[in-house]
């Protein structure tokens, strides 16, 4: 048995044969749970044993806890830790080599550097040391290292200082073109190496959804509507970043770098409308293709991986009945039928639940009339271990000493939470050498491979001949290069071409592309946060507007106005005492939600809470003035957008898929030096009528209404 290194901080540390163990608890002598030799599940028996009720309950909290202002440790974690018993928190702060200080950090926290952030989980860190039993702390997060130009704070973060790749769908895009898992794990590797140099060993994530209802908003987090790709991806995520030997039912190690929770099972992608469980008006989950069983195939690659952990989603299922079973029309971590029967029952997973955030106060779908505590013990009894965004200890208490949560089942909700600390070393050591982590984040070696990565994930979608009979792409050498969108004109001039660039207006006029051999314009269709912020569930001119009414709930007609549901609106449906809307803001993201049917480019140019950057119009006029088949478009493909016809886009002699790269990355491929990879990792719809009549648990469509199937790519 390989030796650990033991840090120890507050506690005493034995010397017991010439062997080095941390005193957890103080005692002076070396119990069964602080020593390393034992097998995980002595420890663990021996721990339980020894806690509290209290301290038990606490395992089974984990709420959102951020670094202050240059690294500061604020109020929250000395309730958190002393009062409520936690040791596992949600890390949101952004990484930054920069920081400014933000007069509003709200949910997101303080921006810190990376120095700043390894101090703070150690400080974090020691504070658990002080505790009765030294129990360490776990961090988690949602993804970091992606290129995101609309991160949200409880969805994604910021990558910052972070190496930063394409999204998820990107690394598909690039495992598809490769024909194997070599990106995935060149991610993972970089990853791995950035989290573990600020103590950051958990994740929220990665997303086994499937992207098989483009208007969902999260479809940016998925990486494909293929379940077998999917699957081949999250086994190798958890092989890579957990490891590869099974141990107990999971791949967790002293020498894991990031232990897993993959969401959200029983996977989020057949959203009705493509609406978001996020809100009140998005909370049911349909399958009209009776297609329940294909998205479960990226959860059981993961499960038979050894993945750690599992989080199952907020939606309510609808009318779904799979192998005989009829499922109860409740979130899904509230469902014994979902978590006990199914999840561990029939797919054998063995490691713990973990809710989403907020299914207890804010997002409790089918028990909305339910109390706190009530919500409390069908989540418990339904099998989920831990409540995510919840930090109130003496509920669990309360429902044990009433008798309706048993200790029994708190005691193995324990043992299964305890066993991921156990195996990821950080009862003998939880400490990181804060002075390592700026050079380790986002250092040059890193930011090579992520560039790799993101030429590979690059997808030729039409390559047009030009009257000479040569194509489009590549760039001839030399040319005269008009640049409009997300392009920085010196990062163009780099390549030995010669530049205007639209973007910089003389006079408040954009300069004209006539007379330019090619023009590059890099489009982006956002989300207005500006607009879709103002939304307001009990507001006359939003939420309760009667122009715009909601056509079905449930899969039957509806017609009512998109607020109806919230819990501001509806307050006898719903027994919390706080009648604040849900709402609000929409602050998790997505479009105004009677714009969420608008994914094709025309019928977004004419949203109001869609924003296509540059805008359609002046796209349209830059292709006149230079010419269609002188225009190369790339397209960052945040969702599964339609070029329609009437938009013009499809004229383009070149249009390029991409997910998230860098100047460099696309301009690499653009201009011949590096050849296109890329595969499609979703199918492309001719014709928005598609995507709304589209399943939303099937993936592609009729082969009449795709313009680009799952799997396209060119390549020159």
């Amino acid at each position: 048995m390989k030796k650990p290194k033991i840090g120890a901080r507050v506690k005493p540390v034995l010397t017991v044969k010439g062997l080095r163990f941390k005193d957890s608890n103080g005692s002076g002598q070396l119990d069964p749970y602080e020593d390393w030799r034992l097998s995980v599940q002595k420890r663990i028996d021996d721990l339980v044993s020894r806690m509290t009720l209290e301290e038990k309950a606490g395992l089974m909290l984990i709420q959102t806890l951020n670094a202050g202002w240059g690294g500061a440790v604020e109020e929250p974690a000395f309730d958190y830790i002393n009062n409520q018993r936690m040791h596992r928190f949600i890390l949101r702060n952004l990484v930054t080599a920069n920081p400014v200080q933000s007069p509003n950090p709200g949910f997101a926290g303080q921006p810190v550097t990376p120095l700043e952030m390894a101090t703070w989980t150690n400080k974090i860190q020691e504070l658990n040391e002080a505790t009765r039993l030294g129990i360490p702390a776990l961090f988690k997060s949602n993804a970091r290292n992606h290129i995101d130009p609309d991160a949200r704070a409880g969805i994604n973060e910021a990558a910052g200082a972070f190496t930063a790749f394409p999204k998820e769908a990107g690394l598909a895009a690039a495992a598809l073109g490769t024909r194997n898992m070599s990106p995935i794990k060149n991610f993972t590797r970089v990853m791995a190496e950035e989290w573990k140099a600020i103590g950051l060993r958990g994740m929220y994530g990665y997303m086994a959804d499937l992207s098989t209802e483009p208007r969902w908003y999260r479809v940016h987090e998925t990486f494909t509507e293929d379940a077998d790709l999917a699957a081949d991806i999250m086994k190798a995520l958890v092989e890579n970043l957990q490891g590869k030997k099974i141990k107990d039912g999971t791949s967790v190690t002293q020498d894991t770098a990031v232990a897993l929770t993959m969401k959200h099972f029983p996977g989020g992608g057949p959203q009705e409308l493509g609406l978001d469980p996020h809100y009140a008006h998005g909370k049911e989950q349909v399958y009209p293709g009776g297609n329940f069983g294909y998205h479960l195939k990226p959860f059981k690659a993961a499960i038979d991986a050894g993945v750690s952990s599992i989080m199952p989603y907020y939606g309510a299922p609808v009318n779904l009945s799979y192998e005989g079973v009829k499922y109860d029309q409740v979130g899904f971590a509230f469902s014994r039928q979902i978590v006990t029967d199914l999840l561990r029952g029939q797919l054998g997973f063995q490691g713990y639940v973990n809710s989403d955030t907020g299914i207890i106060n804010d997002r409790a779908w089918g028990l909305e009339t339910r109390t706190v505590p009530e919500r409390v013990a069908a989540a418990i009894n339904g099998g989920t271990e831990i409540l995510s965004g919840f930090n109130v200890n003496q509920t669990i208490v309360d429902l044990v000493n009433a008798g309706l949560v048993s200790e029994e089942r708190i005691d193995e909700a324990a043992k299964r939470l305890l066993k991921e600390q156990f195996q990821l070393g950080l009862f003998e050591n939880p400490y990181v050498d804060e002075t390592r982590a700026a050079s380790i984040i986002g250092k040059n070696e890193h930011r090579t491979v992520a560039l790799d990565v993101q030429r590979k994930s690059l997808v030729l979608l039409q390559n047009q001949e030009q009257t000479t009979g040569v194509k489009t792409l590549p760039l001839k050498a030399g040319a005269k290069v008009y640049i409009l969108g997300d392009f920085t004109k010196a990062n163009v001039e780099r390549y030995g071409y010669t530049v205007t660039d639209g973007n910089a207006l003389v006079d408040g006029v954009r300069p004209s592309a006539a007379g330019h051999d090619y023009a590059l314009i890099s489009v982006s269709a956002l989300v207005n946060r500006t607009v879709a912020g103002a939304y307001k569930s009990d507001d006359p001119a939003t939420g309760l507007n009667p122009n715009f009414l909601k056509p079905i709930k449930a899969g039957q007609p509806y017609d009512k106005p998109y607020g109806s549901e919230d819990r501001c609106v509806a307050q006898d449906e719903y027994a919390d005492t706080n009648k604040t809307c849900l709402d609000n803001g929409l602050i998790f993201g997505g479009v105004l939600p009677w714009e969420a049917n608008n994914l094709s480019f025309t019928t977004m140019a004419a949203s109001q809470s869609w924003q296509i950057k540059p805008s359609l119009a002046d796209i349209q006029a830059v292709m006149n003035e230079v010419g269609p088949k002188n225009t190369i478009l790339h397209i960052y493909f945040r969702h599964p957008f339609v070029l329609d016809e009437a938009s013009g886009l499809r004229n383009a002699g070149a249009i390029v898929a991409g997910f998230g790269v860098s100047d460099t990355a696309l301009l690499d491929v653009l201009s011949g030096k590096y050849r296109p990879r890329g595969r499609m990792p979703f199918a492309l719809a001719n014709n928005l009528q598609a995507v709304i009549d589209n399943q939303p648990d099937v993936p592609g469509y009729p082969e009449r209404d795709t313009l680009y199937p799952f799997g396209f790519g060119l390549t020159y």
